[in-house]
């Protein structure tokens, strides 16, 4: 299978763009699940269509997203799709411009309360799910004492994993169902 395509984040504007809840949820709504329409997209973020409009037509400028034309029943129906299966960011190397630096922080902000929003989503749903659903995932954080090169090798070696697995991901199987994996890895902060 090909590896995933990825979109290098380096543009301070398109971080800007990109560092809105309601883009963050479309994005990862039309990699989840694939080319939707602005009504089916609408429903799935609580939103007015006119709004989920504005919103895809600002992550098409900056290339997250295209229309999928090809999906639409009428002229009037506007369907889209995400360009990239993932994004990356480079935080060290946005450390040269304070522009970028200032973004990409944001950015990564916004996706932490979105990922943390996720987590809760996930623990009030648990009960309903099937129970080897709920034993087949993990929740937990380690604490490690490690230089910046352990850490570096380790952070390859799990960006591997995730590739790997990202690479195997095949939402046509019949028992295969969305999956959310979160990961930060960092130094731990020096006390106040």
């Amino acid at each position: 299978m090909a590896p995933p395509r990825t979109v290098q984040l380096t543009d301070p504007a398109a971080m800007r763009v990109l560092a809105h809840p309601t883009r963050l949820r479309l994005l990862a709504e039309l990699r989840t699940s694939g080319p939707a329409s602005v009504g089916a997209l609408a429903r799935v973020v609580d939103e007015a269509p006119g709004s989920v409009s504005y919103h895809l037509g600002r992550l098409a400028e900056v290339g997250f997203v295209e229309e999928a034309a090809e999906h639409a029943r009428d002229r009037r129906e506007r369907w889209w799709r995400a360009t990239a299966e993932l994004t990356h960011l480079d935080p060290a190397a946005d450390r040269a411009d304070p522009e970028r630096t200032a973004a990409s922080t944001a950015l990564r902000q916004q996706i932490a309360r979105s990922l943390a929003q996720e987590v809760q989503a996930y623990l009030a749903a648990e009960h309903a799910l099937p129970a080897q659903w709920v034993d087949a995932g993990t929740q937990g954080d380690w604490m490690w004492h490690l230089t910046a090169a352990e850490l570096a090798e380790f952070t390859a070696q799990l960006e591997a994993l995730c590739t790997a697995w990202q690479q195997r991901s095949d939402p046509h199987r019949e028992d295969a169902r969305p999956v959310r994996a979160i990961c930060s890895v960092f130094p731990h902060p020096p006390a106040p």
